[in-house]
């Protein structure tokens, strides 16, 4: 446990794009043998404007990592946040605490307030618009999106005391997770739903993607779903009634464009009323 804190108190910035490159990689291919849905699409043209929403979060990130280093060193030399105030926690418990509370502000919060303040919703409107969910989806966020969750994410270090390691495995392990929850894979059912106790799993993530409430306003967690059991914003839905996309915005050709997904956070929009029934 030790040399994995270690390890990531100091990760190599190759090492990181490594993670990123390796995970679309792996899930890429598994869509290709294993996938959940046959779409009719050019999946290399589908995953240009996701794929120029990752380089411009890579660039966002980068440029304000210093922020995120400063205010990890800064809790460490005061013994400022929470699991800085749990004196005798073991290494391995002082890492899962940490990576779970990053996990919930940074993440799971971040996502139920983009869903629930308006002008908010309209910048994540960008991520919700793909109607051809795949792994590329998982970093399709409009930049402003990405300044929104790099805030919750300082404001996560900051009050948990997270050191810098525990801060670059939270977001290597965010990576992964969200490539995976959003990869157009078909696992068995009951592997499916076992995961889903613990972790976000493809089936239960696809349900936040349905394109109409309640459906999109559930399923907000990130890496681990426990977050939305203990919040009451757990639900599920039979995978072949899912339909991407959100309602108000249908136009399929608009959504795949990079100069239309960067204007739409200023469109005018009425967020979509509960016309279904839950099963």
């Amino acid at each position: 446990m030790e040399a994995l804190f270690n390890y990531f108190e100091t990760i190599p910035s190759h090492h990181r794009s490594l993670i990123l490159v390796g995970g679309l990689t792996v899930f890429w291919l598994l869509e290709g043998t294993l996938p959940l849905y046959n779409f009719k699409y050019k999946k290399w043209k589908h995953a240009i404007p996701n794929l120029f929403f990752t380089l411009t979060t890579i660039i966002i990130n980068f440029g304000l990592a210093f922020l995120l280093v400063g205010t990890a060193n800064w809790v460490g030399k005061h013994d400022f946040g929470i699991i800085n105030w749990m004196p005798n926690l073991p290494l391995w418990a002082y890492i899962l605490l940490g990576v779970l509370l990053l996990d919930f502000i940074g993440a799971y919060l971040a996502h139920y307030v983009e869903h629930k303040v308006k002008p908010l919703w309209m910048v994540h409107l960008v991520h919700h618009t793909d109607h051809k969910v795949d792994t590329t989806t998982a970093n399709r966020h409009h930049p402003l999106e990405s300044i929104i969750r790099f805030v919750f994410t300082l404001f996560g270090v900051f009050i948990i005391g997270a050191p810098i390691a525990i801060v670059m495995l939270y977001q290597s392990m965010s990576l992964v997770a969200t490539q995976f929850s959003h990869a157009n894979i078909k696992l068995p059912k009951k592997v499916d739903k076992i995961l889903s106790y613990v972790l976000v799993s493809p089936d239960m993530h696809k349900v936040h993607h349905h394109y109409m409430l309640p459906y999109t306003d559930s399923n907000y967690g990130n890496i681990f779903s426990i977050w939305d059991r203990i919040f009451g914003t757990f639900m599920s839905l039979d995978r072949d009634a899912i339909v991407y996309g959100v309602d108000t915005f249908p136009d399929e050709e608009a959504n795949g464009k990079i100069g239309e997904l960067l204007k739409q956070p200023f469109h005018k929009y009425r967020k979509p009323t509960i016309t279904e029934t839950l099963e």
